[in-house]
């Protein structure tokens, strides 16, 4: 079974509601009708229409939202016009619990999704940031965890600092866990250099995350810094960093900054033939983001893992 057949199957285990605030959207409804086809999911179309007949829900809605940001400036009336927004319904009924999870960005920027997502979801306790993993299915079935690799952070922050890296690596490896299975996640943070083979800020930055790292989550097998070559290719890590638990044999790799996250995952795509799909991470409940060009089969393997993180 493949990964996304694996992560449906274990969406129809335990259905979720899920919101999809672009509901008057040709690819969105396709998708709607297929996840209820395949049973993965309850998806919920939202359109201006279906949330102004939705009256009494609403002004619940706006006035959770007012209680919620009111603190940050936000007036009664602004609050109800943001509640009628089927993004920020959506997050709402999230926030709620009248959904388990959201998922947009058919027509949606990242940053039309984060910004609500953030100011109403927020983050998971103890999470300082949301980030993003790529979850990497290559032919070459030795690599990672039977082919599964798991790639962070590639989409949301440009040049985290070092207690931000320890972060994204601890929610990777929980998403390692929840989607793909993995039982025992071994984590590399990645930079030009392994184990003090080059000296500079840069690879400072990755070590001092590397530590961090291990006081949050003593139990999670993690090391840095490391080149990719020996966190993934078992003779080199024995080489170029004898008694790592990660080296060699890493499933689970955390780059140093946006550019080399965005750039690695391309070149597996594209050059090492992987499939490929992105999940957002550390939020306190689940919500995801889509490209603009994305396929009917993307929006309905999106909400499967959404619906998989909801669990």
């Amino acid at each position: 079974m493949d990964l996304i057949e694996s992560i449906k199957a274990k969406a129809r285990a335990d259905v979720k509601r899920i919101v999809l605030p672009e509901g008057d959207e040709a690819r969105t409804i396709a998708a709607a009708e297929a996840i209820r086809g395949e049973g993965i999911a309850e998806p919920v179309l939202l359109t201006p229409e279906t949330i102004a007949a939705d009256a009494a829900r609403l002004e619940r809605y706006a006035q959770a939202l007012y209680e919620l940001r009111k603190a940050k400036g936000l007036t009664r009336e602004q609050a109800a016009k943001l509640a009628a927004d089927p993004m920020y319904f959506g997050m709402m009924a999230v926030k709620c619990g009248d959904a388990d999870g959201l998922v947009s960005g058919a027509v949606h920027s990242t940053g039309d999704m984060l910004r609500p997502a953030l100011q109403i979801i927020k983050t998971a306790p103890g999470m300082k940031l949301v980030s993003s993993s790529f979850l990497m299915e290559c032919p070459d079935r030795s690599l990672g965890e039977n082919g599964l690799l798991v790639y962070a952070d590639c989409v949301v922050n440009p040049c985290p600092s070092a207690e931000e890296l320890a972060h994204i690596a601890i929610a990777s490896a929980d998403t390692a866990r929840t989607l793909c299975g993995i039982s025992e996640p071994r984590v590399a943070l990645l930079s030009f250099s392994t184990k003090g083979s080059a000296r500079h800020a840069l690879v400072d930055k990755v070590r001092e995350a590397a530590e961090i790292a291990h006081s949050l989550a003593p139990n999670l097998l993690l090391d840095g810094e490391m080149q990719f070559d020996a966190a993934i290719v078992p003779e080199i890590g024995e080489s170029k960093a004898k008694g790592s638990p990660v080296a060699g044999r890493a499933n689970v790799f955390v780059f140093p900054d946006l550019q080399a996250g965005n750039i690695g995952y391309k070149i597996t795509q594209r050059v090492g033939t992987a499939s490929c799909f992105a999940v957002l991470q550390g939020l306190a409940k689940p919500c995801n983001d889509l490209s603009r060009g994305c396929s009917v089969d993307d929006i309905v393997n999106t909400v499967a893992a959404t619906a998989v993180q909801a669990h």
